[in-house]
């Protein structure tokens, strides 16, 4: 009876964790590595004076707000695009054209997680709270542009770009532009930062979307789905998306200057430019085994560096080696 008792224990754990990992899934819980490292940069920024820590109640309450808003836009993403995923062989085999989760449960997580933002914010602070409806129209409206607009990556990058803008206001209360006692000191604590660093995300994504789009430049085009990849062709394209790589890079400089950061920075910028040439040779080479290289790992990679050479800056200021004079 105890072994029939463990058995049972067993298969509910592990079709407990089957279901945990499907809806993980349906909703890309691995592609969060690309917006989240940007919030948490520029919540430690926000957090300088307390050497880039807020507090776990804070800390906690971005990173809920990050997920409920995550969840909701991939939800959204997903039941939106669920005909031409079906249509797609590269998509096809999506929870939604599969059947492997019902459209039904899907607008329920995505209405749950709207909710949870909304609630989330409330807890933060009163300007979260009364954007978060903003946030949550941005984060939507993406999936529906690739059917009227050719920038629709623009969008994209406009939705991940609220991450950095609202882990600020999370911590500061505030979106002050020109802080009191304004001078060079004081703009390392001016709301200018954020913007800095949303504007890097909004090029940064501009970029990668349009290398993942070039595996969808045949269908899109017979389907009458929109991108820049199928308004400019794949070569002129990449072409775009290496300017706007570039454009990021310079973006990350400039943050970097006005945050008043040091050599380890820029140590990090320097890979990340590298980083960035490894993901156009790969994506040059037009197969899709390196576009899935180039898209994840590689971004993965400068979002996840970029935030620990942020770290180094804020919170151990022992290791921020000064550059010659």
């Amino acid at each position: 009876m105890a072994e029939l008792t463990h058995i049972k224990t067993t298969d509910a754990g592990a079709s407990l964790l089957s279901n945990a990992r499907t809806w993980a899934e349906f909703v890309k819980i691995s592609h969060t590595v690309f917006a989240l490292p940007f919030a948490i940069a520029s919540m430690a920024v926000a957090a300088r004076d307390q050497r880039g820590w807020p507090g776990w109640r804070t800390f906690l309450l971005i990173f809920a707000a990050m997920f409920c808003a995550r969840t909701c836009a991939m939800a959204f993403n997903r039941i939106a695009d669920r005909h031409f995923d079906r249509a797609n062989p590269r998509t096809a085999g999506r929870h939604l054209p599969a059947g492997k989760i019902s459209v039904p449960a899907a607008w329920t997580l995505c209405l749950a997680a709207a909710a949870g933002l909304v609630g989330v914010s409330y807890c933060i602070n009163p300007l979260c709270f009364f954007l978060s409806p903003v946030a949550l129209l941005v984060v939507c409206f993406y999936s529906l542009t690739k059917r009227f607009t050719d920038f629709t990556h623009v969008y994209l990058g406009v939705a991940l770009a609220l991450a950095p803008l609202g882990a600020w206001m999370a911590v500061k209360g505030n979106f002050q532009l020109f802080p009191a006692g304004y001078g060079w000191k004081t703009m390392q604590y001016s709301a200018l930062l954020p913007l800095l660093l949303a504007l890097a995300v909004v090029f940064w994504l501009v970029g990668f979307d349009i290398i993942y789009a070039m595996q969808d430049y045949e269908f899109d085009r017979q389907h009458g789905l929109h991108s820049l990849v199928v308004r400019w062709g794949v070569a002129n394209a990449l072409s775009a998306s290496a300017l706007a790589h570039m454009i990021m890079w310079g973006i990350l400089a400039a943050f970097g200057i006005l945050a008043g950061f040091r050599f380890s920075y820029y140590v990090g910028l320097v890979f990340i430019l590298l980083c960035l040439a490894v993901e156009h040779w790969l994506a040059r080479r037009r197969a899709l085994g390196w576009v899935q290289h180039a898209f994840f790992r590689l971004n993965a990679v400068i979002s996840v560096v970029f935030l620990v050479v942020t770290l180094i800056e804020i919170v151990l200021p022992f290791m921020r080696f000064r550059t010659l004079s």
